[in-house]
């Protein structure tokens, strides 16, 4: 069975840390690129982040606070996320992209769900900003 589970949300004050794991089982990820989409309360899901190969990309509103990285031994990749601000909130969901156009397009930045369309979903985790 092809599956990817999301662990380490949690509840942080502002400018706080949290590291979120993604790990894949019945697939390697290397082959794979990984995004990181957040969905916020009542809004659309939305790209944060984006590894393919040992490229990285991320959306403006994370870049210098959050760091996508990848462990190939343990076919996970990780979200590492610094200085959380209350508008981070959301349940954060890790997808996997198969085809090399779309990883691609993915690591020049390119986020949007509707032409990316991963593959493989996990179920998401939740992460809540609040002091």
């Amino acid at each position: 069975q092809l599956q990817l589970v999301e662990s380490g949300g949690g509840s942080v004050q502002p400018g706080g840390s949290l590291r979120l794991s993604c790990a894949a089982s019945g697939f390697t990820l290397d082959y794979y690129g990984i995004m990181w989409f957040r969905q916020a309360p009542g809004k659309e899901r939305e790209g944060d982040s984006c590894i393919s190969g040992g490229s990285t990309n991320y959306a403006d509103s994370v870049k210098g606070r959050f760091t996508i990285s990848r462990d190939n031994a343990k076919n996970t990749v990780y979200l590492q996320m610094n200085s959380l601000k209350p508008e981070d909130t959301g349940i954060y969901y890790c997808a996997a992209l198969r085809s090399t156009a779309l990883q691609a397009l993915c690591v020049t930045g390119l986020f949007k769900l509707s032409l990316l369309n991963p593959d493989y979903w996990g179920q998401g985790t939740q992460v809540t900003v609040s002091s």
